[in-house]
């Protein structure tokens, strides 16, 4: 397992020195490509530029002559296409068919069953069950129902994201889709996996709450089953002490990814 290590400054060297490194590579530092490369196979690829353009949309290849493929351009936007800004100076590429906004928990609590009460692990049971008894499916006072129970009043979406919600389930573009764990995408066939993989969805737009937590587990899942996965700075939050957030979205960007902001995807959708 990589660790953080120290790198010593030469004083003499004015190129900017890295105070440290991580387990994989500091994408959003790292310098653009001295030419174009292609990442991955024949039907599941990038293309990155060195215009620092990463091309996700997997709609041109680069062309198979070495030479030819070394003086590549981008080749023209698409209307079916929309280029993003991201942190270190990159633009990505996506196609907007393919690309989804995924908002974690923005329901007050989750939405079980029955069933999924009985194959849920000791750990997690144990997280949310306090000393004086309660947890997963116990009643709670007043109208709010079971806990964390599915169609229960304390299961419903965050303030005025219940009524955006059904707006947008009538217009055919928000769909609200359980999870009973930290990650929605942390086994084979869960239901956001199953959803993403029926409509043909690479690239994810993450955000929601907590940052360090089930959305942190839901980009790592994402990252593991070889989805684009980009982080929405400013859409995501966590309760955690000092360096929760900051830690995730310094490795979102560094690892797992990209970074960006919802301004920018407005932007980039207003094109």
């Amino acid at each position: 397992m990589g660790t953080a290590r120290s790198i010593p400054t030469d004083p003499n060297n004015t190129a900017a020195t890295p105070i440290h490194d991580t387990p994989i590579s500091d994408l959003i530092m790292r310098p653009k490509v001295p030419s174009p490369v292609e990442y991955g196979n024949d039907t599941d690829f990038w293309v990155e530029y060195p215009s620092g353009l990463v091309d996700l949309s997997r709609a041109d290849h680069l062309p198979a002559d070495v030479a030819a493929a070394a003086k590549a351009s981008p080749p023209p936007l698409k209307s079916t296409q929309a280029e993003i800004e991201v942190n270190g100076e990159r633009l990505i590429r996506v196609d907007k068919e393919k690309t989804a906004i995924v908002i974690i928990d923005m329901q007050k609590n989750w939405g079980l069953t029955d069933h999924e009460l009985k194959t849920i692990p000791p750990s997690l049971v144990r997280s949310f069950r306090k000393h004086n008894g309660g947890g997963f499916g116990s009643e709670l006072p007043g109208n709010f129902g079971r806990l964390l129970m599915r169609d229960a009043f304390n299961s419903e979406l965050y303030g005025p994201l219940q009524e955006e919600f059904v707006q947008g389930a009538k217009a055919g573009t928000d769909f609200w889709i359980h999870k009973n764990r930290m990650s929605g995408i942390w086994g084979y066939q869960t239901a956001l996996d199953l959803f993403l993989k029926e409509h043909g969805i690479t690239t994810l737009l993450l955000s929601g709450v907590n940052t360090d937590q089930c959305v942190l587990g839901t980009l790592v899942d994402a990252y593991f089953r070889g989805y684009d996965c980009i982080v929405l700075e400013d859409a995501t939050a966590t309760t955690s002490p000092e360096g929760g957030y900051s830690n995730t979205v310094y490795n979102a960007g560094n690892s797992y990814g990209f970074v960006t902001d919802t301004a920018k995807v407005i932007a980039a959708a207003q094109q």
